[in-house]
């Protein structure tokens, strides 16, 4: 391919704004799933007590691609430039690598998003809230983190349990165990508050007296969040991947119609 051709020099520009954009997503892609992992809503503790917190190693899968889209883009556009063969073969070798991780990123965030559903959070907080008595260092530790969790959630957010405050009458759970019906039939978070965190009337909460109690519960609050990130960190990187696919094919044509 001859080098001072106008229609090569157009094909080196094309291909130099296609890495240009796939850097800046590189970018952009890093800095949401940085601030995903991050964990603004503190609920982490809530998907590892079920296990399902691949969600989270999705998103630091996407914090290495961003990365390295960024670096790649850099090379692909000095290896455009210079015409050189090896550096551009590098590329298409790297981004390929590269594209696989971002490829199990996408499938992995998108498949996940179907697990948040309430029953989820409903067994998880039914077996580990409050537990006295857990299993091992390990259980007492997520134990610890989904009580805080939670106590967090329903005093910031005014709401109760995950469908409201008949889930910790419902079912069996730890909670129920340990405490009487009559006594306490929904822990004393789901109660309204002053202004010093202290229940307005801790017997018409108990009692159930409506505007002493919060009787919505808390499943909208955790599953828009992490909905919304997961969508992010699966939607956005396939957009990603549909424009690096065509910024790759173009790559290699031009690779192969370099002159020696």
């Amino acid at each position: 391919m001859a080098k001072g051709d106008n229609g090569v020099r157009f094909f080196q520009a094309l291909l130099i704004l296609g890495n240009v954009i796939i850097g800046m997503c590189g970018i952009a892609l890093t800095a949401e799933c940085i601030f995903f992992v991050s964990d603004q809503q503190t609920l982490y503790p809530l998907l590892e007590a079920t296990n399902n917190d691949d969600i989270y190693g999705a998103a630091w899968i996407g914090i290495f691609v961003g990365f390295a889209l960024f670096n790649l883009s850099v090379l692909g556009i000095v290896g455009v430039i210079k015409s050189n063969r090896t550096m551009l073969l590098a590329y298409i070798i790297l981004m390929l690598i590269t594209y696989g991780f971002e490829v199990a990123s996408c499938i992995t965030a998108a498949t996940h998003r179907d697990f948040f559903t309430p029953n989820l959070f409903l067994r998880q907080m039914l077996e580990k809230y409050q537990n006295p008595e857990p299993a091992s260092n390990d259980d007492k530790w997520m134990s610890e983190g989904v009580t805080r969790t939670w106590d967090r959630l329903m005093l910031q957010n005014q709401c109760c349990g995950v469908n409201g405050p008949s889930d910790w009458q419902n079912y069996m759970s730890v909670f129920r165990k340990g405490n009487s019906d009559s006594e306490f039939p929904w822990p004393r978070q789901c109660c309204v508050m002053d202004v010093q965190g202290i229940p307005i009337n801790l017997d018409g909460c108990k009692l159930g007296v409506a505007g002493y109690y919060n009787n919505k519960g808390c499943y909208d609050i955790i599953s828009g969040p992490m909905n919304r990130h997961a969508w992010g960190v699966a939607w956005f990187g396939f957009a990603i991947l549909c424009w690096t696919f065509w910024v790759l094919i173009c790559t290699m044509f031009y690779w192969s119609r370099i002159e020696y």
